[in-house]
């Protein structure tokens, strides 16, 4: 098989747009925002709708080069906490009402690739849930969770239209979310950021921020090459640290996921999907999988604490993809690539305030999209109207996320569930 070309199949069929500036000398703002992704996008473009355009985005490398830019690019609702667990512990109406903040986000989503024209190859045909094992009852438990405690429908698939649909002897029968959608991550962060630039807000890429300091009633955000004064900040830094408060690094645990794309498919795509749905399946360690517009198909799965090179990816990846179609052997992987999410340990978004213009959104996990839009609101709307919104996710603070013990924790964790997915597997023959 040949090896990957390029780190990313987004980078390479990313949107050109004219790069931003570093920072330069010394300025100020109403609110500087350091991380370019989608926390960070979403919020300063809901301040701009907000009427507040006096904002600066500060971002290390360039828009969407973390999870924002890597990822599967499934919009869904939910967290990376489950229904039963929000449900648990925050009771029926707080976890329906934080829960529905989501699905609110995805019909958002929509709207503002439509209001901005962000050429993103939105597909808006939901996202099948395939069962891996023989039993449905997990299926069952969650769709009566859903609409009972929720408000939310998902439909059921059985087997044999599921093997029409997705055809492949692996899986047995599904749910069908049609609330869901997917599309082209970086292409959706350079579209958000162009649609906020518009209305005025300033990005500066290839901008390290090394320093922050309250300093007279303000924030100072200090570059190598410019200083930024400003009455509130926020921190959507995700995975990719900023160093700048411990006590918020030390809350995220950066999880590295894998990626790859295949080479256009043709008709060998129709004899593996017969559906324009996004995929994933009910096991822990589950793959997700889109096909492409241009007759590829986009595999992704697995979580870890090390980043992987593009080859190790890719040897990984494939095995996982050709359990489930093994007409593709042989197929040539054109790309491959990792990329770090931040998890907190309650596996809830972390969205707070210190109370003194300091702000924070970071832990969306592997359910970015959807949350990362709920944050940008929460936050624009506490700067911009003194709303407290945010304070619904209250209970679910910056818990220490105890490193390096943390990531050897997570990686046991993951394991385990892995070898559960595997024993219930043999069990059913």
């Amino acid at each position: 098989m040949k090896q990957p070309s390029v780190p990313s199949y987004y980078r390479a069929t990313a949107t050109p747009y004219q790069p931003y500036a570093p920072l330069q000398g010394r300025q100020e703002a109403r609110v500087a925002i350091i991380g370019g992704g989608f926390a960070g996008l979403n919020a300063a473009l809901s301040l701009a709708e907000r009427g507040v355009r006096d904002v600066v985005v500060l971002e290390r490398e360039q828009i969407g080069f973390g999870a924002s830019g890597r990822n599967g690019g499934f919009v869904f609702g939910g967290y990376s906490l489950g229904e039963t667990a929000l449900r648990e512990q925050l009771g029926d109406q707080r976890a329906r009402d934080v829960f529905q903040l989501t699905t609110a986000a995805v019909q958002r989503i929509r709207e503002r690739v439509a209001r901005y024209a962000i050429p993103c190859d939105i597909v808006d045909q939901g996202i099948i849930w395939a069962n891996w094992f023989r039993d449905p009852d997990v299926l069952r438990r969650r769709q009566h969770l859903l609409a009972d405690h929720y408000g939310v429908h998902w439909d059921w698939m059985p087997q044999e239209e599921l093997r029409e649909r997705v055809r492949s002897q692996r899986y047995y029968d599904g749910l069908y979310e049609r609330n869901a959608l997917h599309l082209h991550p970086l292409n959706y962060a350079i579209g958000l950021a162009g649609a906020a630039a518009q209305q005025g807000v300033r990005f500066h890429e290839n901008t390290d921020v090394w320093r922050l300091r309250r300093e007279n009633q303000h924030w100072l955000v200090s570059t190598p090459q410019g200083e930024l004064q400003a009455e509130h900040v926020v921190l959507a830094c995700g995975g990719y640290l900023a160093g700048l408060r411990k006590q918020i690094d030390r809350s995220v645990l950066p999880i590295a996921t894998y990626v790859m794309v295949t080479e256009p498919l043709g008709d060998r795509l129709d004899d593996c999907l017969q559906t324009r749905a996004a995929v994933y399946d009910t096991r822990f360690a589950f793959d997700y999988y889109r096909p492409l517009p241009d007759k590829r198909i986009l595999w992704g799965g697995r979580i870890s604490i090390r980043n992987r090179s593009p080859s190790a990816v890719q040897r990984v990846l494939t095995r996982d993809l050709l359990r489930v179609f093994p007409s593709l052997k042989g197929v040539r992987i054109d790309y491959a690539w990792s990329g770090l999410m931040s998890y907190a340990r309650h596996q809830m978004p972390q969205i707070g305030s210190s109370g003194d213009g300091l702000w924070w959104a970071q832990a969306f996990g592997g359910h970015g999209l959807a949350p990362t839009c709920v944050a940008g609101e929460l936050l624009a709307s506490a700067i911009a109207e003194g709303d407290t919104g945010w304070k619904q996710f209250a209970d679910y603070g910056l818990a220490r996320a105890y490193k390096p013990f943390g990531f050897l924790g997570a990686q046991a964790s993951y394991w385990w569930q892995e070898f559960n997915d595997w024993f219930k597997t043999s069990l059913e023959g």
